[in-house]
């Protein structure tokens, strides 16, 4: 879809904006992720974290009403231009919203659990997957601002590996005899990271796909 994100964008003010703008929004969601997560699972101290991750949300939340606002006003005034890439961009913005809000959920279940987690109960379960996640977000702002479809195909390998060991891990849960708060808390942790990886796989691909297949880069593939 993008052979060259910046080619497309050089001189055009609206959408290097916009672009802008974007970043934001996964560099938010990203921290969102480190903090939440070094508090859920390593029970890390963070100085206001609740306030921290609702800011960084709602920083996210009006970056997206603004690059939406920014494309319908570009289309109105010029209908004909650019309108694959305006398109694509209101599908990844879109995601790149979730990504926030799946953040969120990871840190409601901080106040689901009874007590801190249980660092060697979790790493047998989860086995890292939390790392390949946080390395995720960062493949995927490189695919997207810089345009690498390479890195933007390798996206779905990655996002059935982590789904793979989530509906596992989901599998042991329901059959394990550990207590209910903390199967029903590791099962959320479970859901949540896949809904992610399948957030970060739309806007890696969004690179090379068109914009009807977008979201659907396994049926591409097929």
């Amino acid at each position: 879809m993008f052979k060259n994100i910046l080619s497309f964008w050089k001189g055009r003010e609206f959408l290097e904006q916009a672009l802008g703008e974007f970043k934001v929004m996964l560099t938010n969601s990203q921290e969102m992720y480190t903090l939440v997560t070094r508090k859920l699972i390593d029970n890390e101290e963070i100085e206001d974290l609740e306030d921290k991750i609702y800011t960084l949300d709602k920083e996210i939340n009006e970056n997206e009403k603004a690059i939406r606002k920014r494309i319908v006003e570009h289309l109105i005034m010029q209908p004909s231009v650019d309108v694959s890439v305006c398109l694509t961009l209101m599908s990844v913005v879109k995601d790149a919203e979730r990504l926030g809000d799946y953040c969120k959920n990871l840190h409601e279940i901080i106040d689901l659990l009874d007590k801190p987690i249980k660092k060697e109960i979790y790493e047998d379960l989860f086995n890292g997957t939390d790392t390949q996640l946080a390395e995720f977000f960062e493949k995927t702002k490189t695919a997207f601002m810089e345009s690498d479809e390479d890195i933007a195909a390798s996206s779905w390998d990655e996002k059935k590996q982590i789904s793979k060991r989530c509906d596992e891990i989901i599998e042991k849960l329901a059959k394990s005899s550990l207590d209910v708060n903390t199967a029903v808390c590791f099962t959320l942790i479970a859901r949540h990271f896949k809904r992610l990886s399948s957030h970060l796989t739309n806007i890696a691909t969004s690179v090379i796909l068109s914009v009807d297949e977008l979201d659907y880069f396994d049926e591409s593939r097929k």
